[in-house]
């Protein structure tokens, strides 16, 4: 089996597995806004994640390392469009290069959001441009290191109120954590089975 049909597979609702803040952070459902990323996977032998990094001189999550997307927009039909849409506008990745997977579980973030994370494979070397609006730099990490937990620390850290564990890795000078390392680490143990 390749890849991407291990990818798909994975993605079954059957398979479905808990979201790491959703117990830290109890919520009603309808008290979360809802967005979604797109986690674009390319298509090599041996296949990367494209991320990219928020400028420093934005008002939140000011330069962390994210997966592209944001908010579902009322006029975004489903979270699929919504991640397209803010991939073509954060890093000038073309919708029709994306090939969609499907969507993986939802990840309850402790901001407030129900964030939808969109699986699509988009050809190699594509010539990407970062909004320098949105986006310091995209870049690309081998899908191998992001699923390697020995390449991660479980840390511990008090907010509003509450211990909070995350997940925390390096990768060539960039700190992946927070919300993107938790949907990374979820979309890990649904792929490998061990959730």
């Amino acid at each position: 089996m390749n890849w991407k049909q291990q990818f798909a597979d994975a993605l079954h609702p059957s398979r479905a597995i808990a979201v790491e803040d959703e117990r830290a952070f109890p919520r009603h459902a309808g008290d979360y806004r809802h967005a979604a990323v797109l986690v674009p996977i390319t298509d090599r032998v041996d296949p990367g994640v494209i991320l990219t990094r928020r400028p420093a001189w934005l008002r939140s999550h000011a330069g962390q390392v994210a997966f592209p997307g944001g908010k579902v927009d009322p006029e975004d039909e489903n979270a699929i469009i919504a991640a397209l849409r803010e991939a073509e506008e954060e890093i000038a990745l073309p919708r029709d290069e994306v090939d969609i997977l499907g969507p993986a579980d939802d990840y309850y973030s402790g901001s407030g959001y129900q964030i939808t994370p969109v699986i699509g494979v988009v050809p190699p070397d594509l010539p990407l441009a970062a909004n320098p609006d949105e986006v310091e730099e995209w870049f690309e990490v081998p899908l191998a290191i992001l699923f390697d937990r020995a390449n991660y620390a479980r840390r511990r850290v008090e907010w509003q109120g509450q211990m909070r564990e995350y997940y925390d890795m390096d990768w060539q000078g960039r700190r992946i954590w927070g919300v993107t390392a938790g949907i990374i680490a979820n979309l890990s143990r649904r792929l490998l089975g061990d959730g």
